[in-house]
């Protein structure tokens, strides 16, 4: 079951639900099962997240970060871990391996333009408003 690990945490914590060691190796990716299955109100996804933790001291982050889960989607709720470390890296069952944050969203409509509104940044992309 997922829960919330203090008062105002945002994302509830996720367990490996995998009845069997998973070990991860170095550079590679495992799809880990959490024997949860959920139902969203329209208008909201879950965000699967890595846990900050194991990030920091093991390397181990969701793969497709934010991870999402749609209101229609009726299946079991999986991770998929990639382990960024230089040493393979065990889940056992009960292990809280992501978060997950339920974020209500909007649906956006699109018209097609030739022309967009002009602004200082422009097309000014990846670095061009500097670092400091």
């Amino acid at each position: 079951m997922p829960v919330y690990m203090s008062e105002h945490a945002a994302g509830m914590d996720i367990c490996s639900s995998s009845k069997e060691k998973i070990t991860i190796q170095p550079s590679e990716t495992y799809l880990v099962p959490t024997n949860l299955i959920i139902e969203l109100p329209v208008g909201y996804e879950a965000q699967i997240r890595p846990r900050s933790g194991l990030a920091l001291k093991h390397k181990i982050t969701v793969l497709n970060s934010p991870g999402t889960i749609d209101a229609d989607y009726r299946g079991e709720v999986k991770v998929l871990l990639i382990n960024h470390g230089k040493i393979p890296f065990e889940i056992n069952f009960g292990d809280r391996i992501a978060q997950m944050v339920i974020a209500k969203h909007e649906r956006a409509e699109f018209v097609f333009s030739e022309k967009l509104s002009d602004t200082s940044r422009g097309e000014g992309g990846y670095g061009s408003t500097g670092h400091k």
